[in-house]
């Protein structure tokens, strides 16, 4: 597959782990009154509300011409999980503090 092929899904891919899952955990850690959840906490509940998207590769048919595309879709989604586990996703350790420190 080509680079431009993927450049839409790779940028949504650098957002949706914490425009998805980083603020719909905030959303449930600040309803629930934890105000100083662990970082493991925090990453996963983030993963747990990113992986709602897990299966957004099941908007395109089961198309031979679109196995390249769903393919990457399910490997990026998979290395973003382990990204967010390891607090080597920047976006989402930024959030976190910002929580931890303002709420």
């Amino acid at each position: 597959m080509r680079n431009d092929e993927r450049f839409e899904i790779e940028r949504a891919y650098d957002l949706l782990p914490h425009v998805i899952g980083a603020s719909w955990a905030c959303i449930w850690f600040r309803l629930n009154g934890i105000k100083k959840p662990t970082e493991d906490e925090f990453r996963n509940k983030t993963i747990e509300y990113f992986s709602l998207v897990e299966k957004i590769d099941q908007a395109y048919p089961a198309d031979e011409k679109f196995e390249s595309i769903k393919s990457y879709i399910k490997n990026r989604h998979k290395e973003e999980i382990e990204k967010i586990l390891s607090g080597k996703n920047p976006e989402i350790e930024k959030r976190y503090k910002r929580y931890v420190d303002y709420g």
